[in-house]
């Protein structure tokens, strides 16, 4: 037993996960945010941690503002609790007081005797030594326009079920009014289900309202509208038709709002003298949920200095979402790479003994990202340098990480028009295809000079 004994005692290790590290900052501060209490940790006398306990309300987090500038604190470091962490992070803002928001997954990273400790201290310490990365957050000015765009995403979220309930409560009554509109909520749509709530039900008569823009004639969306009329599915009908003219005043009521952000934000480079006319789009390209009303192309022109709706498969909706997402200023993101990889648009390389083993983008949620792929998918046809640039790897990759491929390129281009001020030069797809053929004949040249051949042109017509 002694032996046994002896042998588990000289095979345990105490582990000092911050021996040979010196202290990057010794007047940092730990915050722990929960809903109805706020701990705060600051560095104490003789490398001690002193810790309090705070409430929520306004009087309390000014509270925390002066016992952090009394103890000397200069910056504090808080984890990005849902919703929580916004009024304090401002109120410290506002004090001058230097925060660094963090993720759940940056403390995990980093092993250590977390469990005989509270949350604040372990946070002021990863703190102290450096060891956090500051989350990305855009230019106080656009976080308004961000939460309002956000806002405006949701609202349009809301209606699109009462969108849906309109069309089962139509095809319950076997009203195929899908079947001849290709969208319910347009012009002839919208004239067609208000003539039937209001008491209409002669097929002829409703099929009169019909725009002339229509491909299918009177007679034929006559018959579709031949139902049964049933009671209960009208009143449905007439609910579903409320919900959706509710949401759709709210969402012009944060168009609105919205214009009035943008006309707040500091113009950084101007009123733009002209805009480059944008190339035609093909037909049945508009969007329902593009904003009403808001010179958006124009406020945009003045807020980042360039023009990024002009960049192939960027609509106004996705340009307004990015600009209020990454923001203006590049210089926080070192090169495109670190600004992809933020975006979860560059690949995750898995790499053992110098061999990559797996490659693969990582899950994110990020807005941004997503307003990228979104244009990526819109160019999968266009005659444009993106265009080619997907139909080309396609064949190679397949269509989704061909997509994600060509959103990480249209990415990159933002992110050099953004920090170089550079405006964006179209390509068609023949020259791409051009310039992509010169590119391989010259590492062909390469290639046969090194293995010390020489390549002429073929004079065979192949």
């Amino acid at each position: 037993m002694s032996r046994l004994s002896n042998r588990r005692a000289s095979s345990e290790v105490i582990i000092r996960p911050f021996d040979g590290l010196a202290r990057i900052h010794s007047d940092a501060a730990g915050m722990d945010i929960g809903a109805h209490e706020i701990m705060v940790c600051v560095p104490g006398p003789d490398n001690t941690q002193m810790v309090r306990a705070f409430g929520t309300y306004t009087v309390d987090l000014y509270a925390i503002a002066n016992w952090l500038q009394q103890s000397g604190v200069r910056t504090v470091a808080m984890e990005s609790t849902g919703v929580y962490w916004i009024p304090l992070f401002e109120t410290l803002e506002v004090r001058g007081l230097q925060c660094c928001l963090i993720s759940a997954t940056a403390i995990k990273r980093f092993p250590g005797r977390k469990s005989d400790v509270l949350d604040c201290q372990w946070i002021q310490t990863l703190h102290s030594y450096g060891l956090l990365a500051d989350s990305f957050r855009t230019e106080a000015d656009l976080v308004a326009l961000r939460t309002l765009l956000r806002h405006r995403d949701k609202l349009i979220a809301h209606r699109s079920p009462h969108i849906l309930h309109m069309q089962k409560s139509l095809l319950q009554m076997n009203i195929q009014l899908s079947q001849v509109l290709s969208d319910v909520t347009g012009v002839t749509g919208q004239l067609i289900i208000r003539a039937i709530v209001a008491g209409e039900r002669d097929p002829y008569t409703l099929a009169a309202l019909r725009n002339y823009r229509c491909k299918k004639g009177e007679d034929e969306i006559a018959k579709a509208l031949t139902g049964t009329w049933r009671v209960e599915h009208l009143f449905v009908l007439q609910q579903s038709l409320e919900f959706f003219d509710f949401y759709t005043q709210q969402i012009e009521a944060c168009d609105a709002e919205i214009e009035k952000t943008y006309a707040a934000i500091r113009p950084d480079w101007g009123d733009p003298d002209d805009l480059t006319p944008l190339p035609p789009k093909k037909a049945k390209s508009h969007s329902s949920n593009a904003p009403k009303g808001v010179q958006v192309r124009l406020h945009l022109k003045r807020i980042a200095g360039v023009d990024i709706i002009a960049v192939h498969g960027i609509s106004v909706s996705l340009a307004q979402t990015i600009i209020a997402e990454i923001g203006t200023d590049m210089s926080k993101f070192p090169t495109e790479k670190n600004f992809c990889s933020w975006l979860g648009l560059a690949p995750h390389n898995e790499i053992t003994g110098g061999k990559v083993i797996r490659s693969y983008t990582l899950k994110t949620h990020n807005r941004a990202g997503q307003a990228f792929r979104q244009a990526a998918a819109s160019v999968i046809r266009a005659d444009c340098a993106f265009g080619a640039f997907y139909r080309r790897l396609k064949s190679r990759l397949g269509p989704a990480q061909a997509v994600v491929a060509t959103a990480h390129k249209i990415a990159r281009t933002v992110y050099h028009m953004l920090k170089f001020q550079l405006e964006y030069q179209t390509i068609s797809a023949g020259e791409y295809e051009n310039q992509f053929r010169e590119r391989e004949i010259r590492y062909l040249h390469r290639k046969a000079a090194k293995l010390g051949f020489s390549l002429l042109p073929s004079t065979v017509n192949v």
